[in-house]
């Protein structure tokens, strides 16, 4: 006579997959959702999983004889340093085969080809809204929590991102970085030139 155990499985809602744990899939959850809940207290960089995050850690101790001689910014590799030379260097070694843009890194030429393929594999949990990019899903997720983590230190007034306390704040400085071609007339925005371009039309 033999004796059968039935394990207890836990399926993804989003894509299926079978976890044999719950805390197995509620990790696996946050790559539909973007959530990183595990935040370094050296440099507030976000992570995902706990393990991340202490390997993260980790780099804070490393020594770090690394140093760019653009921005002095010290590394603890020279692969390191070779890929954050590109931002002064300007060098864009990936190429998008589709269109041709070209990147420095080949993540961010990974989430351009999803402008291609229309490939959305972020989801919102509660309205079930997709995503290309993961901080486009953290974004969108505050519209449900109402979460406005930036804050004006001129006002007080709060914004859910970086971008609207940016603006916001040429309110109070008065800088309007985007002028019109043909009139040279300032703006606060570059929404506010293109609308302010089509008076040249009529």
């Amino acid at each position: 006579m033999s004796c059968i155990t039935e394990t207890k499985q836990f399926k993804c809602d989003v894509c299926d997959m079978i976890f044999l744990q719950s805390q197995n899939l509620k990790r696996h959850y946050r790559t539909h959702t973007g959530e990183k809940p595990y935040k370094c207290g050296t440099c507030n960089m976000l992570f995902s999983q706990s393990q991340n995050l202490k390997r993260h850690a980790s780099t804070h101790l490393l020594e770090k004889p690394y140093k760019c001689d653009a921005c002095e910014k010290l590394f603890s590799d020279h692969v390191k340093l070779k890929l954050h030379y590109r931002i002064h260097t300007g060098e864009k070694p990936y190429k998008c085969d589709v269109c041709g843009k070209e990147f420095s890194y080949s993540l961010n030429l990974k989430r351009h080809y999803r402008v291609h393929t229309g490939e959305k594999p972020y989801v919102c949990k509660i309205c079930k809204r997709p995503f290309s990019q993961s901080r486009n899903l953290k974004v969108h997720i505050r519209l449900h929590t109402g979460e406005r983590p930036y804050k004006c230190e001129l006002c007080s007034k709060q914004f859910n991102t970086r971008g609207n306390l940016k603006l916001h704040h040429r309110t109070h400085t008065g800088e309007k970085p985007f002028a019109c071609e043909l009139c040279k007339k300032k703006f606060f925005t570059i929404s506010h030139v293109k609308s302010h371009y089509r008076t040249h039309m009529l």
